[in-house]
């Protein structure tokens, strides 16, 4: 770990963890992910372990194809990349269904779908198979939180919206009447699009000063 650490350069890794937090957000200015977005920020939780799985299924396949990038013939890096992905899709699936079955139920076929989501694809083949193991991992993990943290904060919003709850604590008193549209896809579109917009804006009047 020592070795892992001595042998990053802070400054390349500050900018990789900036770009996948704010300046290349998956979600807000890559656009990528939002099928999963839409259908599980309705609950906290949801979002947490939804954030959590895309995150170690990008972290592990990112550093796994980084360090065999050399050995991988570039007429089937595409078909390698999801037999790397899908194989740590499946221990995210295992892991679940075995110490969260509640919540396997819950996400259902959404888990299984990370194979196919545009994030972990993505930053296989723009970043690991160029970059070294070490600075793999660093963009990985910085595209999972990013993508994690708009999905907490839209199910945040989603959440209490729509059921007064929060982690399904009560948070908003009986009188509460429910906005049922925010349970739905097109509460998650509206709440979602209102995060792009904003981080958006901020990021041209960042760069407006």
């Amino acid at each position: 770990m020592k070795k892992f650490f001595a042998r990053l350069n802070y400054t390349k890794s500050f900018n990789v963890l900036k770009k996948g937090f704010w300046l290349e957000n998956q979600v807000a200015i890559a656009v990528l992910g939002i099928c999963s977005s839409l259908a599980i920020t309705n609950k906290v939780e949801n979002a947490i372990a939804m954030g959590l799985g895309v995150t170690f299924v990008t972290m592990a396949s990112s550093a796994f194809i980084a360090l065999i990038r050399n050995f991988i013939p570039s007429q089937v890096r595409m078909v390698t990349y999801m037999v790397i992905i899908s194989t740590f899709t499946i221990v995210v699936q295992m892991f679940l269904k075995a110490y969260f079955p509640a919540l396997a139920n819950q996400l259902g076929a959404y888990v299984g779908l990370i194979i196919t989501n545009c994030i972990v694809m993505g930053r296989a083949e723009a970043y690991a198979v160029k970059n070294p193991a070490r600075y793999a991992l660093v963009d990985a993990f910085a595209s999972g939180m990013g993508y994690m943290i708009v999905l907490i904060a839209a199910s945040t919003i989603r959440e209490v919206l729509a059921f007064g709850t929060f982690l399904n604590m009560p948070v908003m008193g009986e009188d509460w009447v429910p906005w049922t549209i925010m349970a739905l896809a097109p509460g998650g579109f509206f709440i979602i699009s209102l995060f792009v917009w904003f981080i958006r804006d901020r990021q041209q009047f960042d760069e407006s000063k």
